[in-house]
């Protein structure tokens, strides 16, 4: 029934500073997220998601032993062995090709913030509902970062107005199945619309490049430019 509360979010940490989980884990508590466990390392982190199978998993980019990409490697297994998980990923800093690489072959359930986002509590805890929903998010940063990485002529003018339509909800993180429901079109349909604005928009189709993100990159610039 719309009037039952919403069911709470479970949630793990993982992170090697005991004070950064901490401080985490108050800050989910106090937003009504219930954290079922914590991680110091990516082994404890796989097993942990393995023991609990919560909605999102949390994950710190470096972690022991070289401090590295021990996170998104972890994140990564995350994605193939339990897709139902949403991943999270925070960086110190903007890291465009291991960003790439977590995004990539997923385009539900993921996102990759910079940790001073944790500071707008508003923002970080929306961000993990929208992950755990379905959604997925970059931090404004990479956006950036991917603009200017990935200069494309504007192809926007090619495009119906219902296809600019799925192309801005494209760009808020929806996916297929929320674009069909919000547009009231058949999931086919919304297949479609994508493929075509892939098409229109000239982008790239090899393995390495993920077009859902090339795509809403155009969105973003246009709007800039307007």
């Amino acid at each position: 029934m719309s009037g039952q509360p919403r069911a709470q979010l479970r949630v793990v940490l993982a992170d090697d500073a005991a004070l950064i989980r901490q401080g985490l884990a108050r800050l989910l508590d106090d937003a009504g997220f219930e954290v079922v466990g914590q991680a110091a390392s990516a082994p404890e982190l796989l097993a942990l998601v393995n023991a609990t199978r919560p909605d999102v998993a949390i994950i710190d980019i470096r972690m022991p032993p070289t401090f590295t990409d021990e996170g998104l490697l972890a994140a990564y297994q995350l994605q193939l062995r339990h897709p139902g998980v949403g991943v999270l990923v925070l960086s110190q800093y903007v890291d465009l090709a291991y960003a790439m690489k977590l995004i990539t072959d997923k385009a539900e359930r993921v996102g990759y913030l910079l940790k001073d986002r944790i500071t707008d509590v508003t923002q970080f805890t929306s961000a993990v509902r929208h992950i755990a929903d379905g959604g997925s998010l970059v931090d404004p940063s990479l956006v950036e970062e991917l603009v200017r990485a990935k200069r494309q002529p504007d192809h926007l003018s090619n495009l119906t107005a219902r296809e600019r339509e799925v192309l801005e909800l494209l760009a808020q993180g929806r996916t297929d199945r929320g674009i069909a429901q919000e547009l009231f079109l058949a999931p086919k349909t919304v297949e479609a619309h994508v493929r075509s604005i892939f098409r229109k928009l000239d982008l790239p189709a090899e393995a390495t490049e993920n077009r859902r993100v090339h795509a809403v990159l155009t969105a973003l610039r246009a709007r800039d430019v307007t």
